[in-house]
C-alpha cells in the first residue's frame, strides 16, 4: 500500500553521524527536514569515532560537544605512534601527532544513538526509523524518493526540494544517481580485531591514545581502560581466521595477552572518492561520498561535509545563497576528500614499508631515520584546511605564508577568559572587527539589508589582536574566512555577491 506523498525542503537519507549533523545544521538555520533511516533498532558495532579539535569546534556550534564529552573519552593529549620491530622490543621511534586542541573519542554506536536522540527531540527535524530508501526520480523542482517502512510494509513517496545521501559506503542514493567511485591502485584486504588486553607490553591504560606498529600489525588504543583494535592485512585468498587471538599472536610473533574479543571486521584499503558529489538536487555526503578505512574512525571529513552542505542548503532555501554557493559544496569538499585520501595513502605505505624493512633485517637506527623522513602523522583529519581556489571566497591578493587570517583558511582559534572567540560567532556569517572604531558596523548592516545574515563582532581583546593580523574578517558558519581586509572595501556589494554565490 502506498500513502499520500509527503513534502519536505530537505530529505536526508541516513541517520548516522553525517546525516544527523546535517539535519541539526539545517535546523540551526531554521530549515526543517525529514530524516529517514533504514535501521529500526539502535546500532551495535565496536568501532570508535575520533573527533579532532576542528571537528569538536563544528559540533560545539550545534550544542553537541558536551554530548561527546559526556559519553566519550577525552580530552586527551596529542596521540603518539610507537614503531617497534617486535612486541617485546623497545620502540625504534615514538612520533607524536601535532594537535592544536585535544582530541575526543566516542564509540561510533554511542555517538549515533545520542545524535538520533537529538533528532527526535528537535522540533524542526522529523525522524522516520525503519524507512528504507529504494529509489528516486529527479524532477525540475527537486527529487521524489520512494521509501519502504520495513515494519509494516507501507510504501511512501517523499517530494523534496533537495535530497542528501548520507547512507554510507554502500550508498543506495549514490547508485541511483549513477555516481561511480574512484579508487587508488588495487585494494588489498584487511581485517580489524577489536579486543581487550592488559598486556604490559602495550602502553599503560592511563596514557594518551597510542598507536603501536609492529611489522604489519597496527594496534590502536580505543578508550580509557584496556580496549584496543588491531588492523592487519590479509591475503587475497586467505579466509578470516575463526580464532582472532591465534591470528593476532601469529602476526605479532608474540603471545599477546588477550582478555576478550569484542568483534572482527573486514575491509579493504581502496580509499575511494565519488567522481561527483552532486546530481541536480541530489547531494552525497560522508561515507556515501568517500570511503576511507577503517570506516568512520576519523570523523572530521564526514562531519565537515555535513556542516558545509547544511549551511549552504539553508542559505539557498532562506533566499540569500545563490547558485555558486551551493555549487561550491562539491568543489570544496571533494578537493578536501582527495587531499585526505593522499595523506591516508601515504600513511598506509609508510606502515607497509616499515614491515618490509623489518623483514629485510634493517637496523633500528635506519628504521628511525627513514620514519623521520616520512614526517608521519597518526591521522590526516586534523590537518589545517584552506579553500585556496574556492569560487565563493574573496581572494584579494596572496597573503604571506605566515598570515594567521587568510582567505579560505580557518579562522584562528583564540581562547578568551569567557571561552573560545568562536562561541561569540552568529549562526550565519560573522564579521570580526578589530578596527577600533567599529568600521565594520556599516558593512554588516548593508549585508543584513540584502538578507544576508551577518553578525557584527567588534573585538578589543588583546589575545584576539595578537592572534589576528587582519582588522576585518568575514567568517562563514563552517569557520572558514570568506573575506578579509585591512580596511573597508570600496565595493562591498561585489564582495557580498561573490561570497553569497550570486555572481562569480
Amino acid at each position: 500500500m502506498t500513502t499520500p506523498t509527503l513534502r519536505t525542503q530537505v530529505l536526508v537519507v541516513g541517520a548516522g553521524p553525517t546525516g544527523a549533523v546535517l539535519a541539526l545544521e539545517l535546523a540551526h538555520h531554521n530549515v526543517p527536514c525529514l530524516v529517514v533511516e533504514r535501521a529500526a533498532a539502535p546500532p551495535r558495532h565496536a568501532g570508535m569515532a575520533l573527533l579532532t579539535g576542528p571537528a569538536m569546534d563544528l559540533l560545539r556550534r550545534l550544542g553537541l560537544a558536551d554530548l561527546v564529552r559526556e559519553y566519550g573519552a577525552g580530552p586527551e593529549e596529542p596521540a603518539c605512534v610507537e614503531w617497534r620491530t617486535s612486541l617485546d622490543g623497545a620502540p625504534v621511534l615514538v612520533s607524536p601527532r601535532p594537535a592544536n586542541e585535544p582530541d575526543h573519542r566516542i564509540g561510533a554506536a554511542e555517538l549515533t544513538r545520542r545524535l538520533r536522540d537529538e533528532l527526535r527531540e528537535h522540533p524542526l527535524v522529523e525522524l522516520r526509523e525503519g524507512w528504507t530508501f529504494t529509489g528516486l526520480r529527479i524532477e525540475p523542482d527537486g527529487a521524489v524518493a520512494n521509501l519502504l517502512d520495513v515494519r509494516n510494509g507501507m510504501r511512501h513517496t517523499v517530494a523534496a526540494r533537495h535530497l542528501a545521501g548520507c547512507d554510507g559506503g554502500q550508498s543506495t542514493v549514490r547508485r541511483c544517481v549513477e555516481v561511480s567511485m574512484d579508487g587508488l591502485g588495487h585494494p588489498a584486504p584487511h581485517c580489524s580485531v577489536f579486543f581487550r588486553s592488559a598486556d604490559p607490553r602495550l602502553p599503560a591504560r592511563d596514557q594518551a591514545r597510542a598507536t603501536v606498529v609492529v611489522g604489519g600489525v597496527t594496534s590502536v588504543s580505543r578508550a580509557a581502560g584496556d580496549s584496543w583494535v588491531a588492523r592487519l592485512p590479509v591475503g587475497a585468498d586467505e579466509p578470516l581466521s575463526t580464532d582472532p587471538v591465534a591470528l593476532l599472536r601469529a602476526r605479532l610473533g608474540a603471545d599477546l595477552d588477550v582478555l576478550e574479543i569484542l568483534g572482527v571486521a573486514q575491509w579493504d584499503d581502496a580509499l575511494t572518492v565519488a567522481t561527483a558529489y552532486r546530481r541536480g538536487p541530489v547531494f552525497l555526503a560522508g561515507e556515501a561520498a568517500h570511503r576511507f578505512h577503517p570506516a568512520g574512525e576519523v570523523a572530521d571529513t564526514s562531519l565537515a561535509d555535513a556542516v558545509d552542505l547544511g549551511w549552504k542548503l539553508a542559505a539557498e532555501i532562506n533566499g540569500w545563497g545563490g547558485p555558486a554557493l551551493l555549487a561550491s559544496y562539491e568543489s570544496e569538499r571533494r578537493s578536501r576528500a582527495l587531499l585526505d585520501r593522499e595523506l591516508l595513502a601515504r600513511d598506509l605505505e609508510t606502515r607497509r614499508r616499515f614491515g618490509r624493512l623489518i623483514a629485510a633485517g634493517a637496523a633500528p637506527e635506519l628504521l628511525a631515520g627513514l620514519l623521520r623522513q616520512e614526517a608521519h602523522r597518526a591521522d590526516a583529519g586534523g590537518l589545517p584546511a584552506r579553500h585556496a581556489t574556492s569560487a565563493v571566497v574573496w581572494h584579494n591578493g596572496v597573503p604571506p605564508a605566515t598570515a594567521a587570517v587568510r582567505p579560505g583558511g580557518r579562522a584562528p582559534d583564540v581562547r578568551l577568559d569567557g571561552g573560545p572567540l568562536a562561541d561569540r560567532f552568529g549562526p550565519g556569517l560573522t564579521l570580526v572587527d578589530l578596527t577600533g572604531d567599529a568600521a565594520g558596523a556599516a558593512l554588516a548592516a548593508a549585508a543584513e539589508e540584502r538578507g544576508i545574515p551577518v553578525r557584527h563582532l567588534p573585538v578589543a581583546d588583546a589575545a584576539v589582536r595578537a592572534g589576528w593580523d587582519r582588522p576585518l574578517a568575514l567568517v562563514r558558519p563552517d569557520g572558514h574566512v570568506a573575506w578579509c581586509a585591512d580596511a573597508v572595501p570600496g565595493d562591498w556589494d561585489a564582495v557580498l555577491n561573490l561570497i553569497s554565490g550570486k555572481t562569480t
